[in-house]
């Protein structure tokens, strides 16, 4: 445990608790656990257990830092309501507002620019690529994946393996988003890499491409409007999810061989996406946020979000060091799968996500929950 790290002797229990640490790659963190117990809790939102290794995660934590409670807020939210949650709860110090947030790339510069998250700068932060920070410490990369079908062989015999076989009849009532395409990340990047399968030049016209290929497999009876997810595809209501690969290779796990289940990457378009940890610019608890923070990126909390199959935004540093398990390395997808993969810059997110999220409705037609 930390606390085996000796204070700092200037430092007493009461002014660890009236304090709140701030920009530092130098942090105590023997002092910043102190701090944190203090405060006592940590909320959290949209983590679902079964996402990128959450559960563990959270598990891990807890059992490193005791003394600090995990109140976690509705672990199926998407992006965009993590950050109303935010908006909704300025001056609320209770259990419904948000310390820390786990979002899409683009809503991090946003989240900045509306004075909605704070700057803190955890103590590997050399060690996070430049292109995946904000420099000012406001947000971070966390973990990277990319979008794949999950598949329910026991319903669907013919696997489909690129974004245009899905608009064949093989897949009737079959295809689903995991989430809502006009507030999920996820969901967003879904309609986006369809739209980049049709060879679209930029990203407005990939967004707008999407839009046509969901309403093209909408009109065709092939999309499901309901939030793709592991019970849905294995009780058949959505046998086909769009979902990141760390998901989907999860949610394949979880079934045990019931369902039998594949994985696949698509071959027509590799979209590659990055989430961003941030924590609330009005968290009630800021030292439990920091040591939250201080423990994702620590060696041991990257390797826990491997072990949920995300690559951890330090995975090369892991590498290089040698610090990732040959048992961890074996169980992700082939390299190959991945040598197409784009990685959409945030103007592409946000140029993308303005069009599809703005225009849904009104070109697909599908209410999807």
């Amino acid at each position: 445990m930390i606390v085996k790290n000796a204070l700092v002797a200037s430092v007493s229990v009461a002014a660890l608790a009236a304090s709140t640490f701030t920009v530092s790659a130098q942090t105590d963190l023997a002092a910043l656990y102190e701090a944190a117990k203090t405060e006592g809790q940590l909320t959290t939102i949209a983590l679902p257990h079964d996402w990128c290794g959450y559960g563990a995660v959270i598990e891990a934590f807890k059992a490193k830092y005791p003394g600090i409670t995990i109140n976690e807020l509705n672990p199926d939210a998407g992006s965009a309501d993590e950050i109303e949650a935010i908006k909704a709860n300025k001056g609320n110090t209770g259990p419904q507002a948000p310390d820390v947030i786990d979002v899409g790339l683009s809503f991090g510069p946003s989240a900045k620019a509306e004075g909605l998250i704070q700057p803190y700068k955890v103590s590997t932060w050399d060690t996070i690529p430049d292109s995946a920070k904000d420099a000012e410490g406001y947000w971070y990369g966390d973990y990277y994946g990319v979008l794949s079908f999950l598949v329910n062989t026991d319903l669907v015999s013919k696997v489909p393996t690129s974004w245009a076989d899905l608009k064949g009849a093989d897949y009737a009532n079959a295809v689903a988003l995991a989430g809502d395409p006009r507030a999920a990340n996820q969901a967003i990047q879904g309609v986006y890499g369809a739209g980049l399968s049709t060879g679209a030049a930029d990203a407005k016209a990939a967004a707008d491409a999407g839009l046509a290929y969901f309403a093209e497999l909408n009109k065709s009876g092939n999309f499901v409007p309901v939030i793709g997810k592991a019970a849905s595809t294995a009780q058949g209501t959505t046998p086909i999810v769009v979902a990141w690969d760390y998901n989907a290779l999860a949610w394949r796990d979880g079934f045990a061989g019931n369902p039998k289940a594949e994985v696949v990457v698509p071959s027509d378009s590799v979209v590659a996406g990055v989430y961003i940890q941030a924590i609330s610019a009005f968290a009630p608890h800021p030292n439990a946020a920091k040591l939250w923070m201080e423990y994702l990126y620590s060696d041991e909390g990257q390797l826990g979000w491997l072990a949920g199959y995300c690559h951890p935004i330090r995975f090369n540093d892991l590498a290089a060091k040698g610090s990732i398990p040959q048992e961890l390395l074996d169980k992700l997808p082939p390299a190959e799968a991945y040598a197409k993969a784009v990685f959409p810059t945030l103007d592409e997110q946000a140029a993308a996500k303005e069009v599809i999220t703005g225009q849904w409705d009104a070109v697909v037609g599908a209410n999807v929950q």
